[in-house]
């Protein structure tokens, strides 16, 4: 069964039409969130400098910001499943506002994580609704529809190394506090989005509850589960080798190449912004060659490419970071389309779950690649790091396309 004969079983045919200027909005919200996100560990590089922070001190930053993410993420997205909350999206990006004003004026690292908390606390209402919102809109392109989301939070991702050469570095610490405006306009187009949200609640319900009058409950059979353990498996070594670029990878590339800050986002912003490319090309060639297919692609195409970055010249390891950052990255949405009908129903629960642990891991690797590189050195730790995409060899373990397609008959 193909995505649009899929979609074509939940919603009637008024309810099959592709909405690309929502899809567009909330992936332009997208965008901003997570822009607003990466100010954090962009600002890693500048707190270590004002404040005089550990490698290990910086991870429980973006532990911090990430755990929150990770915990209350599927915990939101099972609420929204049975009780949709279209305007918890625009008091969500407020909660994100009031964190990134304590931010820039944090005097204290106890200030910088119950700000950062409170900024993912905002990331963890916005992402599990605002994939709902991308599935309400996509109609019968779902996976089109989801890459376009994704693709706005990862560019919002890639604009961390911008941030901190064009406004950190010359601002300091109290640059945040530009992103306010960033997110009292992401809270403007959002109560947009949330009335739009509101009136199409009550045709999708009617829709869906007709299915299940149909079909009844599904109950999670043990293959499925299995299935789920794997993707999100797969989800962990993805989410620690981000979590080691992004992190700490400036820092490698300002020892090793003699670089300043300034060049050593360059790094980090090719290694990003062609993942934001991957991330929207993922979804429509997964559509054509199928989802397993992109996912074990994305991994083990990535290994050479990553195990190799920490011993090149810097003219090569910057083009090896821009190829493993798209080749990586177009595996982001895949995994939750894949995740979605696994489970079919459960769009939140499996949004939240899958984006929410990608946040988790990354929370975990961060304190942990840290505290690593404080115990064996950085240059040690980034070579390790270079090796996890082997992990991706267990999506030889999933269930194909065609076999999800049967389980959904």
């Amino acid at each position: 069964m193909s995505q649009t004969a899929a979609a074509a079983t939940v919603f009637p045919k008024e309810l099959q039409t592709t909405t690309y200027k929502i899809l567009f909005i909330i992936g332009f919200c997208h965008l901003l969130n997570d822009s607003i996100q990466a100010v954090i560990p962009a600002m890693f590089p500048v707190l270590e400098k004002s404040m005089g922070l550990t490698f290990t001190q910086l991870g429980l930053i973006s532990f911090s910001l990430n755990i929150v993410s990770s915990i209350m993420q599927p915990l939101i997205g099972m609420a929204a499943d049975k009780k949709p909350m279209p305007y918890a999206l625009p008091v969500g990006l407020a909660s994100t506002l009031l964190g990134v004003l304590g931010l820039a004026f944090a005097s204290s690292f106890s200030l910088v994580i119950l700000s950062v908390l409170f900024i993912g606390l905002g990331s963890a209402v916005f992402h599990p609704e605002g994939s709902r919102v991308a599935y309400m809109a996509a109609g019968a392109r779902r996976g089109l529809a989801q890459s376009i989301y994704q693709v706005g939070g990862n560019s919002g991702q890639a604009l961390a190394p911008l941030i901190t050469a064009v406004v950190l570095v010359p601002f300091g610490q109290r640059g945040a506090a530009w992103f306010t405006i960033v997110a009292a306009a992401a809270v403007g187009l959002l109560i947009y989005i949330a009335n739009w949200y509101s009136s199409k609640l009550d045709a999708q319900k009617g829709a869906l509850s007709k299915r299940a009058d149909c079909t009844g409950p599904r109950k999670i059979s043990k293959a499925v589960k299995t299935a789920l353990v794997l993707v999100l498996f797969l989800i962990f070594a993805r989410s620690w080798y981000i979590s080691g670029i992004t992190n700490f990878y400036s820092f490698y590339a300002i020892d090793k190449y003699g670089l300043s800050i300034k060049e050593a986002q360059l790094f980090l912003f090719a290694f990003l912004v062609t993942g934001a490319v991957g991330t929207f090309f993922g979804g429509p060639l997964a559509d054509r060659f199928g989802k397993k297919n992109i996912i074990l692609i994305s991994m083990i195409g990535t290994l050479p490419l990553s195990a190799a970055i920490p011993f090149m010249p810097p003219a090569i390891a910057f083009v090896f970071l821009a190829v493993s950052g798209l080749l990586l990255m177009s595996s982001f949405s895949v995994t939750v389309v894949y995740a979605q009908e696994l489970v079919p129903g459960k769009i939140g629960t499996m949004a939240g779950l899958t984006v929410g642990l990608a946040f988790g891991m990354g929370a975990l690797g961060s304190i942990g690649l840290g505290y690593l590189a404080d115990l064996i050195g950085l240059p040690t730790t980034i070579i390790l790091t270079g090796f996890l995409p082997v992990l991706g060899l267990t999506t030889l373990f999933l269930p194909a396309d065609e076999t999800l397609a049967e389980w959904n008959k």
